[in-house]
């Protein structure tokens, strides 16, 4: 699903710096093999004629988009994505003019058995493209008048929303991802079916903390959207998985498509097999509990059905799942923080590009990766997924989107003017920026705080007057820079993205990007990671070199004769404060090994993890407590006079550090576990 594996991998990467658990985090890699080697792409029953050489240039200097040139460019793209990037298989579908103009499969749906990736017949998992379906299942019940978008969702739900902001849920603030929720990753996506709860009792269990506004705030919730489909079905009065096939996949003869978990027989041996890496071994069936998020399985050939019914305002092969007017009030834009940048559509976002209006979803689980775009002013559709995360180095769904508009729709982007004053414009928007989609009540809220988004002038003297983004990169990983244009607009340098710098209507300052389903703000001073993050890794660092001084220590007075000479009420003092650094090395450990561990595999976060998750927490509230006994100890070594200044003052640093580690678990809500998280 979009993404919480791929933004909280990201925070990972931070954790991952910190001592005692790089290994933790490095050791997996080295179980990497080479990359099999990948079946010829299968070719397709239907439209597209045998390859030949891409069709010649008309006058506007663009290849005309016929089937045999997108099957030539897909042919010598794709397949050299999936053996560097060590992924095991693909599946990409072009619609055009209402048609499938190109279909194909790529590499193994089951690398073990070299079963290879059928597009009509192999089943991906698309992620959180699902919920296009979900919201799809909305806008049908609002046509009949069951629901309204802009009416209290309580009205619709058999549990309450909490009062919040004095302001109401509706679903036009779902569909746009402005519910106000906190982001949550407990029993997102599990292994064992027998985890999964009826929708309803999910939501009633799970329900994240109102941190937004309605309306105020894009943050990407995938709750929200599985709260919609609870509606539709409690509304319908039919199961949603039922409700879907009945409304949607049927009517568009979407035969291979289905969001009941696990599979139903007929279609569980047509599904390709997940991976976390191609050469590493198969994984489970994931299990996606709050299934309107996430859910569906489907073949590229089904998806085209879905992807030409919405290009044609709902309409595809004389079945009308929408209304027109239905459809293209779902398509239109609804909410943005900048018109300079991208906005929400109703389930829908922009990511125009190109100079062409461009709508879509991407969809992540843990080990598929999928995207979906349409471009209706020219009646085009482009669906892809990855069954591999892959090893980064050539698995990008964006940069195959990317070729493909560039060769089809070649587009030069007007030449920006940048701000006379560049370097004063570029001063003032540094700084630290904390994301909107995120954990804020619970413990994953620590990883935010430590991964904030840094802006920064680039150090480059040849690109002087612009900034990077540490959380914008290029395909090569690298911080993109932009430069600014005026009114607090930056363009990216020689590209055509644009971010933006500005005063949100709670007076927050705000960094708007291209995503327009989260935002970033500058945090509070005592939470900017210039502070905090120093603070941290400076404690933990006296915390670990005080430990290891202990023993250390003891076998220096033992090899030179020497006894520490202390009084027995300051020798137990002395005692227990090591024993208080001993208990914040295990605390520390313990969250670091249980986040970067669960959150590479969401399946981890379970009920199974609640005991240790417990244990940790009561850890956290005993090292609060030694805050108080490193207290004792730094006062009874500067009331000690057997002690020497060097003694006091490591009394001293120890005492610091216990108070900087208080600091991270209170700020990072290490005390605060609960039933959802």
């Amino acid at each position: 699903m979009r993404s919480i594996a791929r933004a909280v991998l990201l925070v990972a990467a931070r954790i991952a710096a910190l001592p005692l658990v790089v290994f933790a985090v490095s050791s997996p890699l080295l179980a990497q093999g080479p990359a099999p080697k990948a079946p010829a792409a299968k070719k397709p029953s239907t439209a597209p004629a045998p390859a030949a050489a891409p069709a010649p240039a008309p006058e506007t200097g663009a290849p005309q988009m016929t089937a045999a040139d997108v099957e030539a460019f897909l042919d010598g793209l794709v397949p050299a994505q999936l053996g560097p990037g060590d992924v095991a298989g693909a599946v990409v579908v072009v619609v055009k003019d209402g048609k499938v103009l190109f279909g194909r499969g790529y590499g193994w749906a089951d690398v073990e058995k070299r079963v290879p990736v059928d597009w009509e017949k192999t089943l991906f998992r698309p992620g959180s493209i699902s919920k296009l379906f979900t919201w799809t299942a909305v806008m049908q019940q609002v046509e009949q008048g069951k629901l309204d978008l802009d009416t209290d969702v309580n009205k619709y739900l058999d549990f309450q929303v909490p009062e919040a902001f004095g302001k109401p849920i509706t679903l036009r603030d779902i569909m746009t991802h402005t519910p106000g929720y906190e982001d949550y990753a407990k029993e997102l996506i599990v292994a064992d079916a027998s985890l999964l709860a009826p929708l309803g009792q999910h939501l009633k269990t799970h329900q994240p903390a109102r941190i937004f506004p309605p309306g105020s705030t894009p943050a990407y919730s995938n709750y929200a959207t599985s709260m919609a489909g609870y509606i539709v079905e409690r509304v319908s009065g039919k199961p949603f998985a039922e409700y879907i096939e009945e409304n949607i996949l049927g009517p568009l003869g979407m035969k291979r498509a289905t969001f009941r978990q696990p599979l139903p027989p007929d279609l569980e041996p047509l599904m390709s097999r997940g991976y976390k890496v191609g050469s590493q071994k198969a994984q489970a069936f994931e299990i996606v509990v709050p299934a309107p998020a996430g859910a569906l399985s489907a073949t590229g050939a089904d998806m085209a059905r879905f992807v030409i019914a919405h290009l044609q305002d709902g309409s595809y092969e004389g079945a009308q799942i929408l209304k027109p007017e239905t459809a293209k009030l779902m398509h239109a834009r609804q909410r943005g923080k900048s018109p300079e940048t991208d906005g929400m559509c109703l389930g829908f976002y922009e990511e125009s590009r190109n100079g062409h209006r461009i709508i879509g979803h991407g969809g992540d689980t843990n080990w598929f990766h999928s995207d979906l775009h349409l471009i209706p002013d020219a009646n085009v559709g482009f669906f892809v997924s990855y069954n591999s995360g892959g090893n980064g180095k050539g698995s990008g769904r964006t940069l195959l989107w990317e070729r493909f508009l560039d060769r089809y729709f070649p587009y030069t982007p007007p030449a920006a003017t940048r701000s006379a004053d560049a370097t004063e414009q570029c001063r003032k928007v540094a700084g630290n920026y904390l994301v909107s989609r995120r954990e804020d009540t619970k413990f994953l809220r620590l990883l935010y705080l430590l991964e904030q988004t840094k802006v920064y002038p680039s150090p480059s003297p040849t690109d002087a007057g612009t900034i990077e983004i540490s959380a914008l990169t290029d395909f090569s990983q690298q911080p993109k820079k932009w430069e600014p244009i005026g009114n607090g607009v930056f363009r990216e340098l020689h590209g055509q993205d644009k971010v933006v710098f500005q005063k949100d209507p709670l007076g927050r300052d705000e960094l708007v990007t291209e995503y327009p389903f989260f935002d970033f703000f500058r945090p509070p001073a005592y939470l900017d990671s210039k502070l905090f993050l120093p603070v941290a890794m400076v404690s933990l660092a006296v915390i670990v070199l005080g430990l290891i001084l202990w023993p250390v220590g003891a076998l220096v007075r033992r090899h030179y004769g020497r006894r520490l000479d202390l009084l027995p009420g300051e020798r137990r003092v002395r005692l227990w404060t090591r024993l208080v650094l001993l208990l914040d090395v295990i605390l520390i450990a313990g969250y670091a090994t249980v986040v970067i561990k669960g959150l590479s595999d969401l399946d981890l976060l379970t009920p199974k993890l609640d005991p240790i998750l417990h244990v940790l927490q009561a850890l956290a509230a005993l090292a609060l407590i030694g805050t108080l006994v490193a207290l004792v100890g730094m006062a009874r070594a500067w009331g000690s006079r057997q002690r020497g200044i060097w003694s006091k003052l490591g009394e001293t640093l120890i005492f610091l550090s216990t108070v900087g580690l208080a600091w991270v678990i209170l700020a990072g809500r290490l005390l605060h576990v609960g039933p959802s998280y």
